[in-house]
């Protein structure tokens, strides 16, 4: 098994490169390829089980956009043919349509996905959130400059119970298609939920896989998910 994480070098904000190092411990046969940003990504030539990326600052997310641009055909065929994607933070954003910034310009993105982010940089949101990805809790925090905005909710990851989605009037937080999940939910996403860790795991064909400390893990989410629940 080959899991690849892309610029960790920069998409590695608010301790999210956690999500990685559990992995790795989960899967402690598994072959972790951190891939710099100089360096042409493993996808490109080699099978890989999953591409993960990292929340990154605004500046880096325009250099990320420029290096995976010429890869978009790449990448769309990776999505359609079932890889699994776990991109967190705003590191999603690069594949929208567009980045809006304060004063109205924009900045192009892969286009893959339809949806743009609107950038406010002189107001950041932090935020809880709690939602469902099918019959599964999701929880963790959100602190981000940006909003997205969807052509519709067809592709939504979270379904929102409590908090707010990829804006302040969706009803679902980040995007879900095929094997592709993107999210603004940091925390890390798959420390603090073993459920959906688990999920991941068998999507990549590894379902009898034991999670790291999952008795800890999961006493853990019991206890924040009685904690979110108690404020209503």
């Amino acid at each position: 098994m080959k899991i690849e994480i892309l610029f960790p070098e920069w998409c590695n904000l608010f301790g999210d490169m956690s999500n990685m190092r559990y992995l790795r411990q989960c899967l402690p046969n598994a072959e972790f390829i951190e891939t710099a940003f100089e360096d042409e990504p493993k996808f490109v030539k080699e099978d890989v089980n999953l591409i993960y990326m990292g929340p990154m600052t605004e500046k880096t997310q325009e250099k990320v956009i420029d290096k995976l641009m010429p890869l978009k055909a790449k990448i769309n065929e990776l999505i359609e043919g079932g890889t699994v994607f776990l991109f967190t933070g705003n590191a999603f954003e690069v594949l929208g349509n567009y980045i809006e910034n304060t004063d109205g310009s924009h900045i192009p993105t892969l286009g893959i996905f339809n949806f743009y982010a609107k950038r406010n940089m002189m107001k950041r949101h932090n935020s809880l959130i709690r939602g469902e990805f099918e019959d599964t809790a999701i929880l963790g925090f959100k602190t981000q400059f940006t909003m997205s905005y969807p052509s519709d909710e067809n592709n939504g990851f979270v379904r929102v119970i409590k908090g707010i989605g990829l804006n302040k009037k969706a009803k679902f937080e980040g995007i879900h298609y095929k094997n592709f999940f993107g999210t603004y939910i940091i925390g890390p996403i798959l420390v603090m939920n073993p459920s959906f860790t688990k999920k991941i795991l068998k999507i990549m064909g590894s379902e009898s896989t034991k999670l790291a400390f999952e008795e800890e893990v999961n006493e853990a989410y019991k206890k924040k998910l009685a904690d979110f629940l108690a404020k209503g």
